[in-house]
């Protein structure tokens, strides 16, 4: 019983790996910027903390991910923050077109005192221009008694 069924477990695998086609590489999705509706921010940050950010953007499709966040130190304490999202383009899929708000959470280390200036992708203005929602969260002074 085992000669047989050897063999036919190594056929049916290699049955299996021989159906999948490699020679496919067309990408099944793409990446893009989702747009930011608000943030959650604290009315102000202390030094050496990690605060949980509370992002909410917009899913314009059931086809559509949060990835990940994007930040971008643009000065000690400036950030730009970009929403990065997949899109699955496989024709199979059937996506629903419905608008969606949905929150993210962005983990934030504080690492220097003064006054933080976050800027969250919003959209484009109708020049084709990038719009932000703009926060400002101080960074309380840590004194010692």
């Amino acid at each position: 019983m085992r000669k047989v069924l050897v063999p036919l477990l190594w056929f049916l695998a290699f049955s299996w790996l021989s159906s999948c086609s490699l020679d496919d590489d067309t990408p099944n999705f793409y990446f893009t910027t989702l747009k930011t509706v608000e943030a959650e921010m604290p009315e102000s940050f202390e030094l050496n903390e990690t605060y949980d950010i509370k992002v909410t953007y917009v899913r314009p499709n059931g086809c559509t991910y949060f990835e990940k966040f994007e930040v971008y130190k643009t000065g000690e304490t400036d950030r730009e923050v970009y929403l990065q999202g997949s899109v699955l383009t496989n024709d199979d899929t059937a996506c629903t077109e419905a608008l969606e708000e949905v929150i993210a959470t962005l983990k934030f280390n504080v690492i220097f005192t003064g006054e933080y200036h976050f800027k969250f992708y919003a959209g484009q203005d109708q020049n084709d221009r990038p719009v932000f929602l703009e926060y400002s969260v101080p960074v309380a002074d840590a004194q010692t008694n």
